[in-house]
């Protein structure tokens, strides 16, 4: 029974560092950005098959990580009780929850309609004047909600870690506010050497 706790631990802990699917979106949209022209057919395609395919490896990852947690409980010594009755792992839920339905929102509603701007279009094709304005308000709201992602990704990383043991309240708030800092300049920049 302790291996198999074990490796429902290993593929938790995966699952979640899979889900960092956000962060390398915004990575390639910035990148895309600092390209400085307003639609090129082939860096346009490429970044949004990037961020329409990573959904379903998204997906899976998140999956992966409501299951195993789910299994943890029921083999582990928490028993399935924590999953209402801690509040660490409730909020952890929650928030895995959150991510799944935003990730749907955004799978199912915001790309098909970026999409729709770009499936006429092929390399040689002549860009209409007002496409890239019409798709801005879409990959807007998709890059402050990727950004949102990464936030709550990070946050459920921070009560994880305290699943067993909790940190001192001050250290959660900092560590929450300094993942909420990350996914902020994550969004605005392109984070060349990793943190900065």
């Amino acid at each position: 029974m302790e291996i198999l706790y074990d490796i429902l631990i290993f593929f938790h802990v995966i699952g979640f560092v899979f889900m960092s699917i956000p962060l390398f979106n915004l990575i390639v949209v910035n990148e895309r950005a600092s390209l400085g022209i307003s639609f090129n057919y082939y860096a346009d395609r490429y970044m949004e098959n990037i961020i329409k395919n990573g959904a379903y490896r998204c997906y899976i990852f998140q999956s992966t990580v409501l299951l195993t947690g789910v299994l943890l409980l029921i083999f582990g010594p928490l028993g399935i009780e924590a999953l209402w009755m801690d509040w660490i792992i409730l909020i952890k839920t929650i928030l895995l929850l959150s991510l799944m339905g935003m990730l749907s929102y955004v799978h199912f509603k915001l790309q098909p309609k970026i999409e729709s701007f770009l499936s006429d279009l092929g390399p040689n094709s002549e860009v209409p004047d007002n496409l890239v304005s019409q798709m801005k308000p879409y990959r807007v709201r998709r890059k402050k909600m990727a950004t949102f992602c990464l936030f709550l990704v990070i946050t459920t990383i921070i009560l994880g870690l305290q699943v067993y043991d909790t940190f001192n309240p001050f250290l959660t708030i900092i560590l929450i506010v300094f993942g909420g800092l990350f996914s902020l300049k994550v969004n605005k920049t392109l984070i060349r050497f990793g943190w900065i």
